[in-house]
């Protein structure tokens, strides 16, 4: 039997054991993708029809209907949950501020974690903030306190707190439903902590089993080990950066994740191990199955053991699915792969609504597809070459190989969203570091929990376990550096991903119908649709003849992507920190997923406006990742990290060569009309690059951190000024967009780059009011998300996150009288 026919032959098996599918199993896929709705209302609804399409002759009519039934309601459910996690963040946002200092008493309603040496975990509080009661309870994720706190704990804490950072980009999946499904809308830092009362119940000893066995670990692992350790008995991601970049990108992050093979492990071997002990006591076994017996602990003993490793996504998907399989043993049933993994695919999404956007959770059960699809039947193929004469060796080297293939296959897609490249030497990296991984390091790391009252097998434990760690890290680093052996893999839209769907699904069931040649079929028509979306998208993001402007949402810091008509790419600043160092990198958060997004790997002009870590923090990253054609600097000194981005590109020009050039096509023109000169005395901001786009008689217009001394400085010259749209000076501060600035300018809407945890207070009162009295229209990033400008043929038309995608047109310079006086 080839493997093509011992797939098939599985197909036949496992899918539906008959002419129909399994109904748990597409119900389990109708609740969970139901949550989709709440981001790509009109993918889903493709989708559904593409697979009503291919279903059509292995489903009932009435488990169409249950099917439909259960979309709707998946689709409910999310909705609810994210629109009621966005009006708790907007209510904390208005209630607490973008920084304060707050006592809070409450319970810790999470597992505690531990990330940098510290706690992390989830509270539910009532607040006094700056002398201030803040009404109604909060959720709060706070991070620091002793490492001994539980579930169910009360607390009384001093925090610094401000509202959770959700970056809102139209261009990237929509962050809402990851923020609803962590649950916190403030989160901080403690700043001191008193236990009020101890906790109590189930969930309180399971906490105190983790920190036991964090300590335990941190106490007896290599340190380079321990981290990997505690990922696997734990679920913690605390690696070392490069540690984790290298298990990323070498595709063996999923050994240190919690998934059905720790629960053999830690659950099966125990059920086992009571079942073989049961049987020997004769009076029991002599009047009730003792076999169902066990399988009936195995069910509660399967949630509590996911809830013990970290209750991740793929943890609780494993048991919900071997909870399936014990429960079907208990009532002397037998559920088949698609039936307990369509049970868990139902408990998942009963459980959480927004199951869909658990990347965890979604690569587990991908990967069970591919091993039941194609993994165990390879297996069982392999097993046949040992009666044609093949080695152990070779026998076992191709299992391993079609095993990970075919487990790595449907979960190609999920990995193409999460990282830039794919690598083949994946492969063979799993084939040497699984046995040693999965055989050696996963059962010694849970047993080195229980065997703390033996210090000497303890310490043994963890040396053996933590050598083998060692050199599944050692594969992992040597995996990813095998660039050769890497390939770019563009992130999948929703067309990519309801093609990739419907044709997957189309031919798998045809094999599982025996229909090879129509399987074959669906999967050729599967990858020229692929091809000709990606294709579509290619096209679609290299606009010709329109200037098109992306006001990117990267927190408290300016960042912006300018295609001109010509085809050519610009990045005017790229985000970051007040506080060089701190925050998240918008570079790799923001800018690289959006260029991936866009299949850009050049950037033609770099823009760095003046040298503050909020417009070029990120851009280190991004230098990094793509190639750039020349930089733009206003020729401020700036600092030592400044100047290190300024060495990484070939060509660097400043303001006194840019103020007499520009850059034109066949219909647009920009200039950079400031700083002209440099003048040292201003300061950096009031030395920012000010530049001015222009296209059919249409302007927009970026003044980096420009203040009143700036502003003063271009009226003075005569610059000219006029744009219909602006970008607000200094992320909207009191010392920027003037008066007589705003009367030269004439915008009809203002963009204001600010964040909603700036401790500035930016965009000030006073410029929000002078706006507002001038009849301008504004789009606060913070509260809005970020901004898309499309010019084309003299018409300017924007939308936005906020506005999810729907145009609205910027009338030509609507000038305000108090401002502009007579009409010129």
């Amino acid at each position: 039997m080839t493997p093509a026919q011992a797939v098939e032959h599985a197909l036949a098996q496992r899918v539906g054991g008959g002419r129909r599918l399994d109904p748990a199993l597409v119900l389990g896929v109708g609740l969970s993708l139901g949550g989709v709705a709440v981001t790509q209302p009109l993918a889903l609804l493709a989708g559904v029809l593409m697979m009503a399409l291919v279903t059509w002759r292995v489903m009932g009519h009435g488990l169409r209907v249950a099917v439909l039934i259960a979309v709707a309601v998946g689709g409910l459910r999310a909705t609810a949950e994210v629109q009621g996690h966005e009006r708790a963040w907007g209510a904390a946002r208005v209630l607490v501020g973008p920084d304060s200092r707050c006592q809070g008493e409450g319970a810790i309603v999470s597992s505690p974690v531990a990330r940098g040496g510290e706690p992390s975990f989830l509270t539910d509080l009532t607040l006094s903030c700056d002398g201030r009661a803040v009404p109604g309870r909060h959720r709060v994720r706070l991070h620091g306190g002793p490492d001994d706190l539980r579930r169910g704990d009360r607390v009384d804490v001093n925090v610094q707190i401000a509202p959770v950072q959700i970056l809102r980009n139209l261009e990237l999946a929509d962050p809402r439903p990851g923020a609803a499904r962590r649950e916190a809308t403030l989160s901080g830092t403690v700043l001191s902590l008193e236990r009020t009362a101890s906790g109590w119940g189930l969930r309180h000893t399971i906490d105190g089993a983790r920190a036991h066995a964090r300590r335990r670990i941190l106490a007896t692992f290599d340190p380079l080990a321990a981290p990997m350790a505690r990922a696997l008995v734990l679920g913690e991601n605390d690696l070392d950066p490069e540690d984790d970049e290298a298990f990323r990108r070498s595709g063996l992050a999923h050994l240190l994740a919690v998934s059905g093979t720790h629960l053999v492990f830690a659950v099966v071997s125990l059920v086992g191990l009571m079942t073989a002990l049961l049987v020997r006591v004769t009076w029991l076994s002599s009047r009730i199955c003792v076999a169902r017996l066990s399988a009936a602990v195995g069910c509660p003993l399967a949630l509590l053991y996911a809830d013990y490793a970290g209750g991740s996504g793929s943890a609780w998907r494993a048991a919900f699915m071997l909870t399936a399989v014990f429960a079907a043993r208990v009532v002397s049933r037998r559920a088949g792969p698609a039936r307990s993994l369509g049970w868990s695919l139902c408990a998942g999404a009963a459980v959480d609504p927004l199951v869909a956007y658990d990347i965890s959770f979604l690569l587990s059960a991908a990967a069970t597809v591919g091993l039941v699809c194609v993994g165990s039947p390879a297996l069982a193929w392999a097993e046949r070459l040992t009666l044609t004469g093949k080695s152990r060796v070779f026998r076992y080297l191709t299992a391993s190989v079609l095993a990970t293939v075919g487990s790595m296959v449907p979960c190609a897609p999920l990995l193409a969203l999460m990282s830039p490249d794919l690598t083949l030497a994946g492969v063979l990296a799993n084939v040497v570091a699984a046995p040693l991984g999965e055989i050696v390091a996963l059962p010694l790391c849970l047993a080195h929990a229980v065997m703390t009252p033996l210090p000497s097998l303890e310490l043994g434990a963890a040396r053996v376990a933590g050598g083998a760690l060692l050199i599944v890290r050692q594969v992992a680093h040597l995996s990813a550096d095998a660039s050769a052996l890497a390939f770019a893999v563009p992130p999948p839209g929703a067309l990519h991903l309801v093609v990739l769907g419907a044709g997957g699904a189309a031919t798998l069931i045809a094999a599982w119908r025996g229909a090879r040649r129509r399987a074959l079929a669906f999967g050729a028509l599967s990858l020229a649709l692929l091809g000709g979306a990606e294709a579509w998208v290619r096209w679609a993001q290299t606009p010709r003849g329109v200037l098109r402007v992306a006001q990117l949402d990267v927190g408290q810091g300016d960042a912006a992507l300018v295609d001109l008509p010509d085809g050519r790419l610009m990045l005017i600043d790229a985000g970051g920190s007040p506080m060089e160092g701190a925050g998240f990198d918008p570079g790799a958060r923001v800018i690289l997923p959006i260029l991936r997004e866009r299949r850009r790997a050049h950037i033609d002009v770099v823009v760095l406006t003046h040298p503050h870590p909020d417009h070029y923090g990120g851009i280190t990253s991004v230098l990094e990742a793509v190639s750039v054609g020349e930089l733009w600097v206003s020729g401020s000194p700036g600092g030592a990290s400044y100047r290190r981005a300024l060495a990484k590109v070939p060509r660097v020009r400043t303001s006194a060569e840019l103020c007499d050039a520009h850059l034109s096509g066949a219909d647009y023109r920009l200039e950079v009309i400031g700083p002209c000169p440099l003048a040292p005395e201003l300061g950096e901001n009031d030395n920012s690059l000010v530049l001015r786009f222009e296209m059919n008689g249409r302007a927009l217009l970026f003044t980096g951190d420009a203040e009143e001394a700036q502003e003063l400085a271009l009226l003075e010259r005569g610059a000219r000024l006029d744009a219909d749209w602006l970008k607000a000076g200094h992320h909207g501060s009191r010392t920027s967009t003037s008066e007589g600035f705003l009367r030269a300018v004439r915008p009809a809407l203002v963009g204001i780059s600010c964040g909603v945890r700036n401790r500035f207070g930016h965009p000030h009162q006073e410029v929000m009011d002078r706006l507002s009295q001038s009849h301008i229209s504004t789009w606060r990033i913070d509260d809005r998300g970020s901004l898309e400008l499309t010019l084309r043929g003299g018409e300017l038309h924007y939308t936005g996150f906020a506005l999810r995608g729907e145009s609205r047109r910027v009338p030509p310079q609507a000038r305000s009288p108090a401002l502009a006086g007579a009409e010129p």
